[in-house]
């Protein structure tokens, strides 16, 4: 019986160990050309337009009303919350400026998803 806990407890802390070093790595990356298709909307003056308000990678003429969109996935750990501030930054800050891409349609699911990729990689 003895023997039975400390296999069952080896095997445990084998496969805690082996969960932890799985978490720590980064979920797969998007595919580049996800990434160049937001980076395009993002940059679009009719579309994305987020350089009237965002200074962001190699924009040009860049606003300066938002916050510089650096160090994302710093600021942003969870991507889900990115997406949301994206969609509909009222929902966390019902003062926010920043329009409602999503919930306005000024941008659809796939065009928000696409941003939410390469605004990511900043």
């Amino acid at each position: 019986m003895r023997q039975t806990a400390k296999i069952f407890s080896t095997a445990t802390l084998s496969l805690a160990a082996l969960l932890c070093t799985l978490m720590s790595f980064p979920a797969a990356a998007a595919d580049s050309s996800v990434i160049e298709k937001g980076k395009a909307v993002a940059y679009d003056r009719v579309k994305g337009n987020c350089l009237a308000c965002h200074a962001m990678d190699d924009g040009t003429l860049p606003g300066n009303i938002g916050p510089p969109l650096i160090a994302m996935k710093a600021r942003f750990p969870d991507k889900a919350k990115l997406r949301a501030q994206i969609w509909d930054a009222t929902v966390a800050n019902p003062n926010s400026i920043m329009i409602p891409f999503g919930r306005t349609g000024v941008l659809t699911e796939e065009e928000i998803d696409q941003v939410v990729e390469y605004v990511y990689t900043l």
